[in-house]
């Protein structure tokens, strides 16, 4: 199970081969994949280096949420 820091949405996209993913707090942090557990790699990662770049810019970052959870949906 991966842990994440702030919630994450993965939705279905039109293309077979694709879903897209965000965070509804982590403003601005979205990305697609190639199937879900690819989404949740590149989450994994992504939301580090995209915390550093708020956090160089100044936009405020929300404090991370413990109970985070991915919700997939089509």
């Amino acid at each position: 199970m991966i842990e994440l820091q702030y919630p994450l949405i993965i939705e279905a996209t039109e293309e077979e081969d694709f879903f897209g993913f965000y965070s509804p707090e982590l403003e601005s942090f979205t990305g697609i994949g190639h199937y879900i557990e690819d989404c949740l790699y590149k989450t994994k990662w992504g939301m580090i280096e995209h915390i550093n770049l708020l956090k160089g810019k100044g936009p405020p970052v929300p404090e991370s949420n413990a109970f985070a959870k991915y919700m997939a949906v089509q």
